[in-house]
């Protein structure tokens, strides 16, 4: 199978690392080649399969545009550690994650020495304690715990045993608030895992101020009715949101052949509609959260609906508002039915977000997985290529956007 075609069978995707204020520290990037009915990755062939579309995937678009100026870690196949196929890529911005299942002989462990004398940093993957990997401890910077793979007793031993080390602890498959506050008694640096996007619900004590204030300024955008006069009205409540909108309509991603001084400037260049995307985002962007990823996660998830709508039978626009809103309830930390209802979006963006119900939901429930790196099925009409393609492009867009606020 060529490599161009095995890059085509895996899905690649990023999750974020965070630091203990819960800042984005890094991205892990995961392949997923588990479609082998269509693409011919198989056990046997898995372990090339996956250095080959490492290769592929650096090669051909670039490290920026998958992880912008962040650190990206990366899991290595014994291929890649023995030298078989070379690394694509230098020491600056990767740290290499030594996987769990590979089989530490000598072989394994000087390579890993040699790659730690070139200057990369090195991560345990999925550490559960094993004589054998005593070497690997001493050479590694970074070791991750599952912390699904062991009990809270196994996880403190553990913790226990590996603060005798020079090493960085990063807490894997961090759920809840609970895992995340337990681990940073327990001195971890680092952690992983979805709990970030997972809405902490407070039903009982009213939205902060500078929420309330985001929540009306996003109510108001929403009205499909709404005018010109009523955006430059919305928008000239928040002074920072004003400043922001101008500061991006100015910035090289428009490139407009004059500075804009208004937003009714803004509107003749740009029309109403865009104006209102961006003074959404914006809004969005100003809503204090528990991590900025959050928002990085709302124009992800907003440019991929948008990009991929098509092949789901919707709207891009539609699409876009969707994915966008998705993250509101962990923003907002509210149920998401009782911010609806204060929101006057269309009914199907409505019943997408808070069931996944209809073309929209599907797209929705879709892009999720996707990002979570937990796809079952595949759309007929579309390929991992393109998948693969739109993905990257979102990053890249969302990246590229935040800069400009």
């Amino acid at each position: 199978m060529s490599s161009d075609s095995i890059s085509n069978s895996i899905l690649l995707a990023r999750q974020p690392i965070f630091d203990n204020e819960l800042n984005p520290y890094a991205y892990e990037l995961l392949f997923r080649s588990n479609f082998s009915n269509e693409s011919g990755v198989t056990e046997f062939n898995g372990d090339l399969a996956t250095s080959q579309v490492i290769n592929h995937t650096f090669m051909e678009f670039g490290i920026d545009r998958v992880l912008g100026n962040k650190l990206g870690f990366i899991n290595l196949t014994r291929s890649f550690l023995t030298g078989d196929i070379p690394l694509p890529f230098d020491n600056k911005q990767l740290v290499l994650e030594i996987l769990e299942d590979i089989i530490v002989d000598e072989e394994i462990v000087t390579a890993v020495e040699a790659f730690s004398s070139q200057g990369f940093t090195i991560a345990l993957d999925d550490f559960i304690f094993r004589d054998d990997l005593k070497p690997l401890i001493k050479i590694a910077d970074i070791i991750k715990i599952d912390l699904l793979a062991l009990t809270e007793e196994e996880l403190i031993e553990h913790v226990r045993l590996l603060k005798q080390e020079d090493v960085k602890l990063l807490a894997e498959k961090v759920e809840t608030e609970a895992q995340f506050k337990l681990c940073q008694q327990l001195g971890f640096d680092y952690y992983q895992g979805y709990f970030f996007c997972k809405p902490t619900i407070l039903d009982d004590k009213p939205l902060p101020d500078n929420k309330m204030a985001a929540l009306r300024i996003l109510n108001g955008l929403q009205d499909p009715d709404i005018m010109l006069d009523d955006v430059e009205a919305l928008v000239s409540q928040d002074a920072s949101l004003s400043f922001k909108l101008l500061r991006c309509l100015n910035s090289a991603s428009f490139s407009l052949p004059k500075k804009v001084e208004s937003i009714r400037q803004g509107v003749v260049y740009l029309g109403l509609n865009t104006i209102k995307s961006w003074a959404t985002i914006i809004a969005f962007s100003g809503i204090e959260t528990s991590t900025s990823e959050l928002i990085t996660t709302a124009l992800v998830r907003a440019k991929m609906c948008e990009l991929i709508a098509p092949s789901f039978n919707c709207d891009p626009a539609t699409g876009f508002m969707a994915g966008l809103f998705s993250p509101l309830d962990a923003m907002m930390m509210k149920p998401m039915a009782e911010l609806l209802a204060t929101l006057p979006m269309e009914e199907s963006i409505k019943s997408a977000l808070q069931d996944f119900n209809g073309d929209l939901g599907t797209l929705l429930a879709f892009t999720i997985s996707y990002e979570q790196n937990d796809l079952a099925v595949l759309p007929k009409n579309i390929s991992i290529a393109e998948l693969n393609n739109a993905y990257l492009e979102a990053t890249q867009w969302a990246d590229i956007s935040l800069a400009s606020i």
